[in-house]
């Protein structure tokens, strides 16, 4: 079965295309991927079959070989620099509790600091 690399997928119009590792290029519809997979990110390597389709070479019956990187993932802190800043919002987060539970939520600067700290952290762990 021939192997090559998606070159791009569109989830939301359910096509894209293969670049073959024979330097073919080949379509790819959604209805070819497998049951569990329902989008790909490009640079996925892939088997598949071929077929002659409408549109010229077609992929069929494709089998995801294995994903591609994640260039978030490459890039995310270092577990223990991690460890630091998840500390640092939870000490945050427990020195804003009280006032909540008194009804006050916390000074606007203190607000967009302990937001943004969270979403640091958030973004980090989705990687």
């Amino acid at each position: 079965m021939p192997t090559g690399k998606v070159k791009w997928f569109d989830a939301d119009k359910g096509f894209g295309f293969v670049a073959g590792d024979d330097g073919q290029e080949v379509y790819l519809h959604s209805s070819a991927l497998p049951s569990s997979v329902d989008a790909l990110k490009s640079g996925t390597r892939l088997e598949y079959g071929i077929a002659d389709g409408r549109r010229g070479k077609q992929a069929l019956s494709v089998r995801v070989i294995n994903a591609a990187p994640s260039v978030a993932r490459a890039n995310r802190k270092p577990a223990e620099e991690m460890g630091e800043l998840v500390q640092d919002l939870v000490t945050l987060l427990d020195n804003t509790t009280g006032q909540l539970r008194k009804g006050h939520y916390p000074k606007p600067e203190q607000s967009k600091k302990i937001a943004a700290l969270m979403r640091r952290v958030a973004e980090d762990f989705d990687a």
